[in-house]
């Protein structure tokens, strides 16, 4: 593939290819997949993959789970295979190229225990849209809304499966709705703050299908220091 750059994660073990020019995943990817804390034999299904860079962090760090991505446009889809098969990893993850409104457990065909999303955070007509397909997908409610992501999550998952991801606090409202609608009980949240003293931009939130009510809210997360480098807690996030 032409046009793409290299990155590297925990001290170059995990090689990551991206667009140059269209969608690239940001820090909000490595936030949620750090929130996820799987068991040995679990099976994840990402939603959105995009280059897939969810699915290998996750399938890096807990050597025992099985990962599948599912990512509506065929050129990141297929990114996210050459990315899989480049770090070793593809006999662990498989990527579908599917819209997840059509997903269904049999397409699987096999029990999913966690589904993790970096989803569209903005309605369609909301702010300042990029130019760029991939990136505007990507961001806004164009080819998937959020509420069609959370109602494949609590589709997809059995009773006592779990849900995470990571949104805009503008939209958390809306989260906490559909979460209910989709039987994805809400039981913990974070907070996400770019730095103190400023308002919260995003939060992470975490459900359980079928779980009793009892939400705990956790501590702030805060993303750069005084000094605009990675706090001590993100930083390790990389390592």
């Amino acid at each position: 593939m032409s046009g793409l750059t290299t990155d590297t994660f925990f001290e170059g073990r995990l090689k990551v290819q991206q667009t140059r020019a269209g969608y690239r995943f940001s820090i909000d990817a490595v936030l949620v997949a750090h929130h996820v804390t799987p068991r040995p034999g679990d099976t994840i299904l990402d939603l959105g993959t995009g280059c897939g860079i969810i699915a290998l962090i996750l399938a890096y760090r807990h050597p025992d789970v099985t990962l599948y991505g599912v990512e509506v446009q065929a050129p990141l889809a297929e990114l996210a295979r050459v990315n899989a098969k480049a770090n070793h990893l593809a006999g662990r993850i498989t990527t579908l190229q599917k819209d997840l409104r059509d997903l269904t457990p049999e397409a699987l065909g096999r029990r999913i225990d966690w589904v993790v999303s970096n989803p569209p955070f903005h309605k369609a007509n909301s702010g300042r849209m990029n130019p760029h397909a991939q990136r505007a997908i990507a961001r806004h409610e164009i080819m998937t809304t959020l509420q069609d992501v959370v109602a494949t999550a609590g589709r997809m998952l059995s009773i006592g499966g779990r849900f995470a991801t990571i949104c805009a606090v503008e939209r958390l409202t809306g989260m906490l709705v559909y979460m209910r609608q989709a039987q994805l009980e809400p039981k913990r949240m974070r907070m996400v703050h770019s730095v103190k003293g400023r308002e919260a931009k995003l939060f992470l939130i975490e459900g359980v299908k079928g779980g009793r009510p009892g939400l705990t809210v956790g501590p702030t997360l805060y993303i750069y220091n005084d000094a605009g480098l990675y706090t001590d807690e993100v930083a390790r996030m990389m390592k």
